[in-house]
């Protein structure tokens, strides 16, 4: 693996071109600056690697889009020590981002070439990270509750399973809607049956399927 002057450079541009989209979390924006996303991308889009745009990572899955990414982590306002439950590890980019913030990340993951593929890559990086595969819908209820959840795929509809894996005051952040675009949603825990819901804007994600895949 090899990071290169020319690699940092592009990183430093991709940071100032998130900070000029509107993200001031200093953290996340250090976190960006610092992760190599050029490794988790095939070589051959390697010069491409630090634009601000989703590539395709196989299994029908996308690494995200970087300002989706940092737009997300700002969201969740991570404290260091968080537990953070991530619903897709796909590529393992937006999981990298969460630890370097300081989280106790548990991803999961319904892919199963992509799990495969994700966990051993991660390890050779450096991140030891608690990776799982199953169904995202299901979460994982054994090691909740969560200070905050975060959904990297279009969910139809907010998943209930999920919200019940929430501390009273943590919230999810979560992209709600279709094929045609979702809105960007923050759901906040207030009671035990009681939630507070806030839209930030239309991104586009792929959707969240239900089930394992083999």
């Amino acid at each position: 693996m090899t990071d290169t002057y020319r690699h940092k450079g592009m990183r430093r541009a991709l940071v100032e071109e998130i900070t000029n989209k509107g993200i001031t979390d200093m953290s996340v924006l250090k976190a960006i600056g610092k992760i190599p996303r050029h490794e988790f991308l095939d070589s051959s889009f390697d010069r491409f690697a630090y634009n601000d745009v989703a590539f395709p990572i196989g299994s029908g899955q996308t690494i995200s889009q970087p300002y989706t990414v940092a737009f997300q982590s700002e969201m969740l306002e991570i404290k260091r020590g968080d537990k953070i439950l991530e619903v897709g590890t796909g590529s393992g980019y937006q999981a990298c981002v969460l630890s370097e913030l300081g989280a106790k990340v548990y991803s999961i993951e319904r892919q199963k070439k992509l799990y495969d593929k994700t966990s051993k890559f991660l390890s050779k990086l450096g991140y030891h990270l608690n990776l799982f595969y199953g169904d995202g819908y299901a979460g994982l209820p054994t090691y909740g509750p969560f200070d905050k959840i975060i959904i990297t795929a279009g969910a139809p509809e907010i998943p209930k399973k999920l919200l019940l894996q929430l501390k009273i005051g943590g919230w999810m952040v979560v992209p709600i809607g279709g094929d045609d675009g979702q809105v960007m949603t923050k759901v906040t825990r207030i009671g035990e049956k009681e939630f507070n819901q806030e839209t930030f804007g239309d991104f586009a994600f792929v959707p969240m399927l239900k089930n394992k895949a083999k």
